[in-house]
């Protein structure tokens, strides 16, 4: 996700489930998604690193968009929380501005400078000192890959840089979003015209050089390209012209039906009623379509060609303007791949919306590339923006260079995905990239692992990449970092800052903070196993530019999405200035210098674990990379181990559960220099030999070696920590080592030693409190407590007092389980006055948990009143012998055995399954190298695809989610590159995408397939995977599962079991039943298995009883293996209808039957195929004359054969057909047996009943397919036959006949009641019985239908809704699937 928290400058900006960290900020507060705490970047769960308004690291921002809404420069930001993590606010007590330039300023103000300055924040990191020193040195030389949610290389300040290059060197999409399959080839006719992939004709320029005269075409629907927020906007503007011109075609058909009623005072005349109904028709239908309009959008017709040189893009864009004469495909200027010619387009005037062009695969792939949010744009611009008119706006780096490699998918609402991130890696070292800016990013199972991680390792080690990413927006608790920034060794973690300036012009707070300090949402460290997590920090808001779509310049977001592009840009200048004087730059280099230079944020020791090293120096970092230029450019791969235990290994020393903290430990700390591969082995290896003077921060808790001798194949030495004259709390010390022979160098290693040691809970009932807590903007107070044995939920309550002005406080509390995401609950409460608020969260027995209240950094701010805050936590427990509980299918009930350890406790068990998980195999599965070079990794292996299809069929509409067990869940903390799936119906409509975290898709009844998508370069690792389990989730209605006493219960109905008071160490048991068999959902299959949760406590400041175990504060899974099917009643031998036959009668019906479904098997796709179909028939007609099973058989081999070559004489064979099954039907018995109610009284009469209405069946099929024939008949001919006339009189007679059979209005018949009312010209009754039809349809969508309805609105005129209805037919039925 990014990992923004976003805040329009004048605006504000939302973000749904990515990961980004970042997100802006408006006067109220407003969440952000897991993008970023503003769209996407650093999306944690997917999220992008900045927060505008939001947090936005840990936060999932899925499928949804992010959202530019006005706000006022003026108005105070602020951030409210998000689980992507992202900006937030506040640091510790005891926050400390870093550097004399943001000392203590209780007068602060701005002039117009450094209000200015203040937006774009560079004096803090001391961008201007550096810049003033060394002008030449802003950038240049230097190219940045931003890896975001996209860029608009229309925006401001984002052309050229300082020294007039252009700014951007390449635009690409990296996840496929903007993908279109151009692999179709046409040729243009003498007029030069081509047929588009959407069906519409388009004009070719005469002047394009096109040598091969090959045309490729595609068509993409252009909301596929939008964002939601801009999509919102069009189609608000589109749908404002579309209800003028349906107000308009009211108002004519109102007036024709009051001119009518005004000629016509009576109505008598049946022929005159038809009439009058035919016009109300019309306007009815009119109304109607008001309230159905859904816009899902134009479609934009894609032509390829190469005109001899390169690969050439047009597009038409017709569909998207107003004006006929705009966005004709001739007149569109071609663009060809964005690197070769820097160009870009603009889809219409309205949306704004600027686009690049790449084209893969010789021309068979063109990628149309759009940003997924503002949020690249943003940080590309804090990065490398350079305003020559205003320069206090410019980015840090304005002479850089960038390409922009987009990570966030559109179809997921910028969540990144495997791909993108793989193939921007790709793209940034196929383009020598010198550093790369991600600002996405996400919780994770485990730190520095998985395939991503790997891959940009390599990069770091063998091509000098480095790395900067977002640490997340996730705090204030620790252990918060996200991956991969805050996680990963080789990447620099940034937290985000926020200083006075900042705080008064770009937030526009009434009184800005004294101090600067970390904002409250910035995620801390360590990770899980004990690396520090950020690295350094930078200033965490800007206002930036952003997308012309925006319709503003600029905006103001904030997060570690913003700080880790000005940390970015910041090193940029560092690059700049090494390149040019000689200095080899490593990133390993570059990080150590950053972090011995870097002036730290707080005065205590555990404010590392908030700021990293502190708030970088770009000058001092200069000047130490100017002196030690000359040492050996190494990393000091830490490995750390509890001595005498090999696993787990970890990168730091970490202590935090109760029982480590009790005793003294010594580790095993190994220390392997790290060379750049390619090094020398006689010039570098060999030599290489430090001799280091080891130190720790505190000699009396952590002791160690006093020097040690460093060569390159590395040593080890031992680490003894003891913690047990510590006090409750969090304590942080370092072991580093200094080179002896220059200790000016600083710290080459540091390895952290995070102790925290937790509070016990011993008083029954287990309650603990904390009392008189005062907090002043930003403060943060953290308690760590053990869990008390037994506990499985806790109570809380806040109480707030002593303050004026609305204060909002964050409040978290985090457990870590040993593979296992942290364990995080968190919530924001806003306090308009003192009062109180309760709050209940699940915890793990036995394990530490910290609770960290933090009032907001920008709350309060202005008042001189602190807030004096009471906090209680009482702990509340209920035992089970059995955490799952699975029902095996039977009909016995399981026992379940509870106790309560810490108080007494109400047991009121709640039982619910309400989802059916039905497991699939694939049906297909195929194995393919990626062709293009966008797909090609470093090493220059080929990635490979598997694409798995898996079918399933819904009896009923429903809300569905696929669950891969395997998959799900990881992005970063996996192996597996990616995954993707689609799920579509047989129309190749696609209902439902997603990746790595499933969503749940509404689906209607009918059959759907289900592809998805592997990629690896490893074959044998996909080819394990060919017979991948899947499962298709889908809701059900809740099923209540039954509590007895006694084990018979559930077969009895005896001894139900409500509720119980559980004593202290006294166990209770009750037993869950199965559900009874009618309560199990329909057509499940043997293997099914129903999920839902169980609950067995209550809140206790709760009254209410909770009916569903969600209502409760735990709930644990319970599933219900569904039973075989009861077996089918062994079909009777031998009917009594046959039993009254004789052998030989009988064998003759058999072989009858059997020649009968041989015909109906036969195929007729080529001319020999049909000559031999109708030699059998004539032969079987012969045989069995007017046998009506055969000629029905007859007339469906027919119906099935194309309409190629003559139709009219196709549809006069049908006729032809349909005649001889009529005649064949003795019609006077068929209706007197219909009209006898009476039911079968034994075997023989069911039979006949049976062959009667089979009978009436066919004889109903044959005069409706007849009907139809002669209908397309008179189309073709053109005629259109007068009342009376004999082929009228045939019509009206076969529809007459029908209606005596059945209802004519029905789904199966009503088609000829359509084409009926078109033929009498009530062209209003017939879209009105056509509209029913559609409505009533229960599979997928009946193309047919849909095009006798755009006929009929053709006919009519109705030229919106016939353009409404053309680009609904794109989305209903698509010529093939979209890629991957």
């Amino acid at each position: 996700m990014d990992l923004s928290l976003q805040l329009q400058f004048g605006g504000t900006f939302v973000k749904g489930p990515s990961s980004y960290w970042a997100s802006p900020f408006s006067s109220t507060s407003l969440s952000l998604p897991p993008d970023s705490i503003i769209s996407p970047p650093f999306l944690h769960h997917r999220k992008l690193n900045s927060l505008s308004s939001f947090r936005s690291r840990g936060i999932r921002l899925r499928r949804s968009g992010s959202s530019a809404m006005p706000c006022s420069s003026s108005e105070t930001l602020t951030a409210s929380r998000v689980d992507c993590g992202g900006g937030g606010g506040g640091g510790g007590s005891g926050v400390v501005s870093p550097g004399a330039d943001n000392a203590s300023v209780a007068n602060f103000k701005l002039n117009e400078s450094t209000f200015l300055a203040s937006l774009m924040p560079k004096k803090e990191i001391r961008v201007d000192r550096f810049l003033e020193a060394h002008p030449e040195y802003d950038g240049r030389g230097v190219v940045i890959a931003i890896f975001d949610s996209g860029f608009d290389p229309s925006a401001a300040g984002l052309h050229v840089t300082s020294d007039g290059k252009p700014k951007v060197l390449d635009v690409i999409d990296c996840t496929g979003s903007g993908d279109i399959d151009t692999s179709t080839v046409v040729k243009a006719n003498e007029d030069g015209l081509i047929r588009g992939a959407s069906g519409a004709p388009l004009v070719v320029n005469s002047s394009w050089k096109n040598p091969t005269g090959e045309w490729r075409v595609g068509c993409k629907l252009v909301y596929q390209l939008f964002t939601d927020d801009l999509t919102s906007r069009v189609k608000k503007e589109r749908r404002k012209i579309w209800d003028e011109k349906n107000q308009e075609e009211i108002a004519k058909a109102v007036k024709i039906l009051y001119d009518f009623d005004q000629k016509h005072s009576k109505v008598d005349d049946a022929k005159l009623k038809k009439a009058r109904e035919d016009l109300q028709s019309k306007v009815d239908f009119l109304k109607k379509q008001a309230d159905k309009y859904e816009d899902k959008g134009p479609v934009i017709d894609a032509v390829v060609w190469h005109d001899g040189e390169v690969w050439r893009v047009a597009l038409d864009t017709q569909s998207l303007e107003e004006d006929p004469d705009c966005g004709k495909l001739a007149d569109f200027s071609p663009l060809t791949n964005y690197r070769t010619e820097r160009k870009y387009g603009v889809f219409s005037r309205l949306d704004a919306c600027s686009f690049v062009a790449n084209v893969y695969d010789e021309g068979n792939v063109l990628s149309i590339v759009t940003d997924s949010s503002p949020h690249g744009t943003h940080v590309a611009g804090i990065a490398t923006a350079h305003h020559p008119e205003e320069y206090l706006l410019n980015g840090v780096a304005p002479g850089a260079q960038i390409i922009s490699c987009k990570i966030g998918d559109s179809r997921l609402g910028s969540m990144e995905t495997g791909t993108g991130l793989t193939r921007a890696l790709i793209a940034a070292l196929e383009h020598n990239c010198d550093l790369v800016n991600m600002s996405y990013g996400e919780a994770t199972l485990l730190p520095d692992y998985g395939r991503f991680v790997d891959l940009v390792t390599e990069a770091v080690n063998k091509r000098r990449l480095v790395f900067v990413s977002s640490a997340g927006n996730n705090g204030p608790a620790l252990t918060t970092v996200g991956a991969p920034g805050g996680t990963t060794s080789s990447i620099i973690g940034i937290g985000a800052y926020v200083s006075p300036a900042m705080a008064a012009g770009a937030h526009s707070v009434v009184e800005p903070p004294s101090e600067g300090l970390e904002y409250t949402w910035s995620s801390r460290g360590p990770t899980s196993d004990g690396d520090l997590g950020v690295c350094i920090s930078a200033p965490g808001g800007a206002v930036a530019p952003v997308p012309t779509w925006t319709l503003q310049r600029r905006m103001l977001m904030n997060g570690t999405s913003m700080s880790s592009p000005s940390a970015c840009g910041a090193i940029a200048l560092l690059l700049s200035a090494m390149k040019a004087e000689g200095i080899p730059v490593s990133p390993y280099s570059v990080r150590r210098a950053l972090e011995n230079t870097s002036t730290p944020v707080g005065d205590l020791p555990e404010d590392k674990l908030t700021a990293g090293q502190g708030l970088m120096q770009v000058d001092k970092a200069y000047e130490y990379l100017k002196q030690f230029k000359d040492s050996p450019c190494v990393f000091y791969q830490i490995k750390v181990n509890l001595s005498g235990k090999t696993t787990p290994t970890s990168r730091g020393i970490y202590l935090r559960e109760a029982t480590a903290c009790r005793q003294s430990t010594e580790w095993t700390v190994q220390v392997d220099p790290k060379f750049h591969e390619g090094a020398s082995n006689l010039k570098e290896l060999v030599p290489f030999e430090e001799c280091l003077e080891l130190h720790s921060t505190d000699e009396g808790v952590v002791r160690v070696p006093d020097y040690l001798l460093l060569t390159h194949n590395g040593r080890s030495f031992n680490v003894v920590v003891d913690p047990t004259n510590l006090e409750d709390g969090v304590h942080y010390f370092e072991v580093y080592g200094i080179d002896c022979k220059a200790p000016q160098r600083g710290p080459l290693f540091r390895i952290p030693v995070t102790i925290i040691i937790p509070k016990t809970v011993a008083n029954r009932p287990p309650v603990i409190s904390f009392q008189d807590m005062s907090f002043v903007s930003g403060h943060i107070e953290r308690r760590y407590m053990e869990v008390p044995l037994g506990a499985t939920w806790a109570e809380a309550t806040i109480r707030t007092s002593g303050f004026d002005t609305t204060r909002r406080f964050y409040i978290d509390t985090l457990q870590l389980c040993p593979l296992r995401r942290p364990i995080k609950w968190e919530s924001a409460a806003t306090f308009a006055s003192p009062s109180s608020k309760s709050f209940a969260f699940p915890v793990v027995s036995g394990q530490t948990m910290e609770l960290a209240l933090a009032q907001f950094w920008s709350s309060g701010l202005g008042s001189r009143e602190p807030t004096i805050v009471d906090f209680e936590i009482e702990f509340h427990g209920i035992g089970v012998d059995k955490e799952e509980l699975i029902l095996d299918g039977s009909e016995a009930p399981i026992k379940v055995e509870a106790e309560a350890l810490l108080a007494s406790e109400k047991l009121v068990p709640v039982a619910v399954l309400n989802k059916v998980r039905v497991p699939y195999q694939p049906v297909d599965a195929q194995l393919k190298t990626l062709p293009t070079g966008r797909d090609r990794l470093l090493s220059g292996k080929q990635i490979l695809a598997l694409t798995l299809t898996y079918k399933f069929k819904l009896e009923e509409a429903a809300e569905v989610k696929p669950y891969i067990p395997l998959l799900n869940n990881r992005i970063y903390d996996t192996k597996f590159e990616s995954q993707f799936y689609m799920i579509s119906d047989t129309n190749k409509r696609v209902h439902a995408m997603g990746d790595v975290y499933p969503d749940s898709s509404k689906l209607p009844k009918g059959e759907y397939k289900l592809q998805l998508y592997l990629r690896h370069e490893n074959v044998q690792l996909l080819e394990k995977l060919k017979q991948l389990t899947l499962f298709i989730e889908r809701n059900m209605g809740e099923v209540r599962l039954n509590l007895h006493s006694e084990p018979d219960g559930p077969v009895t109905g005896n001894g139900a079991f409500k509720s119980s008071v559980l004593m202290p160490g006294v166990k209770e048991a009750f037993y869950l039943g199965p559900p009874t068999k009618d309560k199990l959902p329909k057509n499940t299959p043997q293997g099914t298995v129903l999920v839902g949760e169980i609950s067995y406590g209550k809140l206790s400041f709760d009254d209410k009883e909770g009916k569903n175990p969600k209502d409760n504060p735990v709930s644990y899974p319970i599933s219900f293996v569904v039973p075989p099917n009861k077996p089918e009643e062994d079909k009777k031998a031998v009917s009594s209808t046959n039993s009254c036959k004789s052998v030989s009668e009988r064998l003759e019906q058999e072989v009858r039957d059997t020649k009968i479904k041989f015909l109906g098997n036969l195929k007729q796709e080529t001319e020999e195929e049909r000559s031999e179909w109708k030699k059998l028939c004539a032969c079987l007609k012969s045989e069995y004359p007017s046998y009506t099973p055969l000629l029905a058989k007859i007339l469906e081999g027919l119906l099935s054969r194309s309409e190629g070559g003559d139709k009219i004489s196709h549809h006069e064979q049908i006729i032809d057909a349909a005649n001889e099954v009529v005649r064949s039907v003795d019609v006077d018995e068929l209706a007197r047996f219909l009209l006898d109610k009476s039911e079968p009284e034994d075997q023989e009469a069911e039979n006949l009943k049976k062959k009667m209405e089979m009978t009436r069946d066919q004889l109903a099929e044959a005069l409706y397919q007849k009907g139809l024939a002669m209908a397309r008949i008179e189309n073709l001919k053109g005629e259109k036959e007068e009342e009376g006339s004999s082929q009228k009189d045939k019509f009206e007679e076969n529809f007459k006949e029908l209606t005596k059979w059945v209802d004519v209005k029905s789904s199966k018949f009503g088609t000829l009641t359509v084409l009926r009312e078109k033929r009498l010209s009530r062209l209003g009754t017939a879209l009105k019985v056509l509209d029913e039809l559609i409505q009533n349809e229960n599979e997928s969508a009946n193309k047919k239908l849909y095009e006798l309805k755009l006929g009929l609105l053709e006919e009519l005129g109705w030229s919106h809704l016939v353009t409404y209805e053309k680009q609904w037919m794109q989305v209903r039925f698509p010529t093939s699937l979209p890629l991957f």
